[in-house]
């Protein structure tokens, strides 16, 4: 019953972190500047501006890891500092709302964070 009771929470866990309303096979690629970065259970999120082809700002939302996880990775709240440019490559979720799950980020300075392939 017990062993049950795991798999059970175990397959609801997975279900929960899917990628599943995602563009898992795509990359996106966004650049623009850092508006806020939400330091926040059960997710992190940074909302990126991005200038778009209208010449219009959009507001991006980008989810990411959860705090405990980032800070013992050597991320904190200042990782992505409010007016920081950024380039962002993420999988965009389906639809192609302005959204999606973190993949790597790198700043002009040449620092990368997460999976950054050139």
């Amino acid at each position: 019953m017990i062993a049950a009771g795991s798999l059970l929470v175990g397959q609801l866990a997975f279900a929960h972190h899917s990628t599943t309303g995602m563009r898992s096979n795509e990359i996106t690629e966004i650049s623009g500047t850092i508006k806020e970065f939400q330091f926040t259970n059960p997710h992190s999120w940074i909302q990126v501006n991005v200038t778009n082809e209208s010449g219009e700002v959009e507001e991006w939302s980008v989810e990411w890891g959860i705090p405990n996880s980032l800070l013992r990775q050597g991320y904190n709240p200042s990782t992505f500092p409010e007016g920081a440019e950024v380039t962002i490559r993420l999988h965009q979720v389906n639809g192609g709302a302005p959204s999606g799950g973190f993949v790597g980020a790198r700043f002009p300075d040449g620092k990368t964070i997460g999976r950054w392939e050139d």
